[in-house]
């Protein structure tokens, strides 16, 4: 969908690195070596989103650090837009809001550092959790999106011991 509308791949790349994780932020070589393209390409698309004010950047050492401006006003509708491109939100409508004792759903792996793959990881956070009924919500949902979804279960008291580095909330039962 949004490859129809931004021709650019280095522009989406970068709307899914800075996008989809708020928290995460990278220098220009890092970036290179992570999408395998030229640093100026690279360095064009970042100038462009830091001049639009999307992404913001700070000074360490000899390296300039980017990261997304969550203060803009557009932050969120984009948040969004990337979380729909990639099938996010279907995972949660059709897993998190259909299965009982649910209550958080993190995001884990490549897309939680901000890296598209075809694979989702996710951390479920529960008790009492259906798991024959888990595995046919998994099904439909890999059928829509198009992606393999790889899961854990924990029980809160679990998840209190869980390392949770590199994972991003996508739901919680309020």
């Amino acid at each position: 969908m949004l490859d129809t509308l931004i021709s650019s791949q280095t522009r989406l790349k970068l709307l899914l690195k800075f996008f989809l994780n708020s928290s995460t932020s990278s220098y220009l070589r890092d970036l290179e070596s992570e999408f395998g393209e030229s640093t100026n390409a690279i360095r064009l698309e970042l100038n462009r989103f830091e001049q639009a004010g999307l992404l913001s950047s700070a000074s360490m050492g000899n390296k300039k650090i980017f990261s997304a401006n969550t203060q803009h006003p557009l932050f969120s509708d984009i948040h969004n837009i990337v979380l729909k491109h990639y099938g996010l939100d279907t995972v949660v409508e059709e897993i998190a809001h259909k299965l009982g004792g649910v209550l958080k759903v993190l995001l884990g792996g490549s897309f939680a550092r901000g890296i598209n793959s075809t694979v989702i990881d996710l951390l479920i956070i529960g008790s009492d959790i259906d798991k024959n009924y888990l595995l046919q919500l998994i099904e439909k949902a890999e059928s829509m999106i198009r992606r393999k979804i790889r899961y854990i279960i924990l029980s809160p008291s679990e998840f209190q011991s869980y390392p949770q580095t590199d994972t991003l909330l996508l739901w919680e039962n309020n």
